[in-house]
């Protein structure tokens, strides 16, 4: 098979027929309800209103107990809206989480004019699509009274969980006293577990390690668990090794600690009655599948970006879900372009939803042509989404 060929201008029928074909007509217009008399769940329209972002979209509601079944772990920089719309080509049934936001910071968003506005600074914070439902907000603090207002936010804006970031290891989260550097005080994660699910209804989760530097006995690992389920934790997603917070950076852990998933299974066998998700080195979904005879939830992060066609045959086999064909690399694209243009309607560019694709084409012929002509022309100030209809066809074209 020869290189990925661009489509000529004479191709623009072909253009728009591929894009009629990504639409997602089968799906039943989500019926949404109004949180605060004005803003939407999950709008990211003008005026709170959430009728220029008019796609068609599943049922929404409840979140589904098995979603956690697979998820795609918070990750700053790559977890951001664009991705998990494009998460979303892939898998429809799996729980997908943003990137951690600061409690401090959404205290002090919501105190400007216009917040909840597109391109206001809470809607850039908290704003999503509905098509990305499931969906957790993943929160980072100490402090229980602004976690309470973030955890109260994230039911406002419809967000179907939130999530408590107790496992990142940087230094600046640690100069913010927040992160895996609570694992020490699970006293005061407690508090502010405790205080999230006083002041909402959505399932207050916990993503931790399994230890801190020195403190990393198992002993203590089912010390902080109880603390915090008995405060009111509904699911602990648990990265498999142990932080180190001085001398290695967050890439270094998480590499250089061991992998010690025998800790994982030790802790639901001791605590059946809690739901345990286990996140790190799950690199196929043949591991996540052997893991989930032994836990309750498989947590897959970069593996998932660098490889997102890997994960096709999550719905299938997970969720036991055929009702959608497995996804391509020209239907991933191409389901993208509705999107894009709403993005581009509201004054977004269109690079941000672009850079997540390049990894989509990953081992196929002409990828590198082809990563170098949609970066050139996504770009561009004033690309719209006509660039992505015609990378679409151009890989549809070689039967990718």
């Amino acid at each position: 098979m020869g290189d990925i060929a661009a489509p000529t201008a004479t191709d623009q029928y072909l253009v728009q027929r591929l894009v009629g074909g990504f639409q997602q007509s089968d799906i039943a217009k989500a019926g949404l309800s109004s949180t605060d008399g004005g803003h939407k769940a999950g709008s990211t329209a003008t005026s709170h209103d959430n009728g220029s972002m008019n796609w068609q979209h599943g049922e929404m509601g409840q979140i589904d107990p098995a979603s956690y079944r697979f998820s795609v772990a918070p990750m700053m920089d790559y977890t951001d809206r664009h991705f998990r719309v494009l998460m979303r080509q892939i898998s429809r049934r799996s729980l997908l989480y943003t990137e951690m936001v600061v409690a401090q910071a959404l205290h002090h968003a919501r105190q400007e004019p216009d917040a909840s506005a597109p391109g206001g600074r809470l809607e850039r914070l908290l704003g999503f699509d509905p098509i990305e439902k499931p969906l957790a907000l993943q929160v980072g603090g100490d402090d229980p009274a602004l976690l309470a207002e973030a955890a109260a936010l994230a039911a406002e804006w419809g967000y179907d969980e939130i999530n408590l970031n107790v496992g990142c290891p940087s230094e600046k989260v640690q100069k913010g006293r927040f992160g895996a550097c609570l694992m020490a005080d699970p006293h005061q994660v407690a508090r502010c577990v405790a205080a999230m699910a006083a002041a909402c209804s959505l399932p207050v989760t916990v993503k931790h390690r399994i230890g801190i530097d020195e403190r990393d006995s198992y002993a203590e690992l089912l010390a902080f668990v109880d603390a915090v389920a008995a405060a009111g934790a509904q699911r602990f997603a648990i990265h498999a090794r142990k932080a180190w917070l001085e001398g290695l950076d967050p890439k270094q852990n998480r590499t250089i600690p061991p992998l010690r998933y025998d800790v994982v299974h030790a802790l639901k066998r001791d605590r059946p009655q809690l739901s345990i998700e286990l996140n790190g080195g799950l690199e196929n979904l043949d591991a996540c599948v052997q893991q989930l005879e032994l836990v309750d939830g498989a947590m897959v992060g970069r593996a998932a970006y660098a490889h997102p066609l890997q994960w096709r045959q999550v719905d299938q086999q997970i969720y036991a879900d055929d009702s959608q064909p497995l996804a391509t690399a020209s239907s991933v694209v191409g389901g993208l372009v509705a999107y894009a243009e709403q993005w581009r309607s509201r004054g977004g560019r269109l690079w941000p939803i672009a850079r997540h694709l390049v990894h989509v084409v990953e081992g196929m012929n002409g990828a590198k042509r082809w990563r170098q002509q949609l970066t050139e022309e996504a770009g561009a100030r004033d690309a719209d989404a006509g660039v992505l209809a015609a990378a679409a066809l151009a890989l549809a074209e070689r039967g990718y």
